[in-house]
């Protein structure tokens, strides 16, 4: 029987982790959760998952941060990173930006509200399964 594929999930709304951990388990995923950067890092590092659901707007460090650290690591570039936002591609006024997230070495990219099975399914396509 082949082992579960490890996501891990980090996002500061524990609700919306709650959902998507919900129906990546039922999808047979293994799921693990931080609610910010500085402890997504933490988890990466001590126990690498097969890929990475991560949020934008955080505190601590933010998700641009967080997938520019780990794309810049050996050990960890080769990740596929999922970037989710909920910041508008129009809005001008913030530092985060679509245009930004795009640029950035994330593998795929999806703007929020993303459905949970919108998630499992770009998750599906990163890991090929």
């Amino acid at each position: 029987m082949p082992e579960k594929k490890k996501i891990l999930i980090v996002d500061d709304e524990p609700d919306f982790c709650s959902i998507v951990q919900g129906n990546l388990e039922k999808e047979g995923f293994a799921v693990e959760v931080a609610y910010d950067g500085v402890e997504g890092l933490e988890k990466i590092k001590q126990d690498p998952p097969d890929a990475i659901v991560l949020d934008v707007m955080m505190p601590e460090k933010d998700g641009y941060a967080v997938c520019r650290e780990l794309k810049a690591d050996d050990k960890f570039r080769d990740i596929p990173v999922l970037m989710l936002t909920a910041v508008a591609s129009h809005v001008s006024s913030t530092k985060y930006s679509h245009h930004d997230g795009m640029s950035m070495e994330a593998d795929d990219y999806l703007p929020k509200p993303a459905s949970a099975e919108q998630i499992t399914e770009s998750l599906k396509g990163l890991l090929e399964l």
